[in-house]
């Protein structure tokens, strides 16, 4: 599957998620439809500190229409941790970072190896 956007509406969610959390992180899931990313999920069990967030793998979906994750990073840094390469693969293709301060412009999204890829955002 490959993603060719994400929805405003969930982006912006995404945003207010981080802002909300701050200064902990915040993890969800996220789902796409028809190569579009439209849904989020956010798993029980979801731990998170001011340094990490983390989920259960036991409680992923299974779920044809996972597309990767999303999660906050509360110092503003726009780049996957060695720990976010490591969590990337195991939660599907495409995760987006959530940067403080939280503005629409501060977020990246990344391919399961860490490599920056762009997204489209739609209405």
């Amino acid at each position: 599957m490959k993603i060719r956007g994400i929805r405003n509406e969930l982006l912006l969610l995404l945003i207010e998620l981080g802002r909300n959390s701050h200064p902990n992180e915040f993890v969800a899931l996220l789902r796409e439809r028809d190569g579009i990313i439209e849904e989020m999920n956010m798993l029980p069990g979801t731990t998170a500190t001011e340094s990490s967030a983390s989920l259960l793998f036991d409680m992923m979906p299974l779920d044809t229409h996972l597309a990767g994750s999303a999660h906050s990073h509360p110092n503003g840094v726009l780049r996957p941790s060695d720990a976010d390469v490591n969590f990337f693969p195991r939660s599907g293709r495409y995760h987006l970072i959530i940067g403080y301060p939280y503005r629409e412009s501060d977020w990246k999204c990344f391919t399961a190896d860490g490599t920056p890829q762009q997204i489209e955002v739609l209405a």
